[in-house]
């Protein structure tokens, strides 16, 4: 098992070196400050999410993604503030982000411009006792590394009752580490975004559609779809892909006029880990009136 991990997360980190190094979030648009600090108080509301995501589970050393956030509107809704905690696995690397999103909004009728900007700090840890190394010697799995880093990023949404149109760029510092005079890549700069639509086809049934691009330099982009029906303002069910490597099925249910739940099931083909080794995510959402100037409405993104 342990050669299996170090196996895993060597691949990984080649991989990662020049491509994604964000976690994956197929629930993207149910919470999106995660990525975009824009959204910070966007809906005229406070709002309190948890989510946890287990990638390709049965796979060693798969990654694993945990999100607390709460972010909420401000003076009159004019702007908007929230704090993202993120704690990512993969192998024997932990990743642990706390960011602070402060926003700006401008309304125009019944749509909205935020601009928004976070600050924060990664603190990265190589816990190398869960390896087994061929190269005792080897510097870079000698002992356990831990090092922090402080990055800030940038945002922007335009937002309507039934669009949503979000390009973000969550960490903009590119990082790097010395260690033993070998220089490691840590991140290099991601960028998303994110579209969406709601289609009502009748008093009861409407249709969500959405994509999202990310991208980062000297990799192909990659590309999420998605299409959720909605039923009686209270259910959700549909299908979702990942640059057509990935499938999933989405679900969700609106609990409360408070409280929403969301759940996503992933299948990879073999143009990814293959099928065995499927993914979950769950997310769980709390919207609440704290001060007199926010309410309450429907909304889809």
């Amino acid at each position: 098992m342990r050669n299996y991990i170090l196996f895993f997360v060597l691949v990984l980190v080649v991989h990662t070196s020049y491509g994604q190094q964000d976690p994956l979030y197929s629930q993207y648009l149910n919470n999106p400050i995660v990525l975009n600090p824009a959204y910070a108080g966007v809906n005229n509301i406070f709002s309190a999410s948890a989510g946890y995501r287990t990638q390709w589970r049965g796979l060693d050393g798969s990654p694993t993604t945990a999100v607390v956030s709460a972010h909420s509107s401000l003076l009159n809704n004019k702007v908007g503030a929230g704090l993202t905690i993120i704690r990512d696995e993969l192998g024997a690397t932990t990743n642990t982000q706390i960011n602070i999103a402060g926003a700006y909004k401008i309304e125009f009728g019944d749509n909205v411009f935020s601009f928004g900007l976070q600050s924060g700090i990664n603190n990265y840890k190589e816990d190398n006792s869960q390896l087994e190394v061929r190269d005792p010697g080897d510097p870079l799995f000698t002992g356990n590394q831990s090092f922090t880093k402080v990055n800030f990023g940038a945002g922007a949404i335009v937002k309507g009752p039934r669009y949503f149109v979000g390009l973000s760029i969550p960490r903009l510092v590119n990082s790097k580490e010395q260690i033993d005079n070998i220089e490691t890549e840590i991140y290099s700069r991601h960028y998303y975004l994110a579209l969406g639509y709601y289609f009502q086809l009748g008093a009861n049934l409407g249709l969500k559609a959405a994509t999202m691009v990310k991208a980062v330099s000297d990799v192909p982009a990659s590309i999420d779809y998605s299409a959720t029906a909605l039923f009686l303002d209270r259910f959700s069910a549909g299908l979702m892909s990942r640059n057509f490597e990935t499938y999933g099925l989405m679900v969700g249910m609106q609990i409360s006029e408070n409280l929403r739940f969301g759940y996503t099931f992933e299948v990879p083909t073999n143009q990814s880990v293959g099928s065995k080794f499927n993914s979950h995510e769950l997310s769980l959402t709390l919207d609440m009136e704290v001060f007199d100037f926010h309410f309450l409405s429907d909304r889809y993104f």
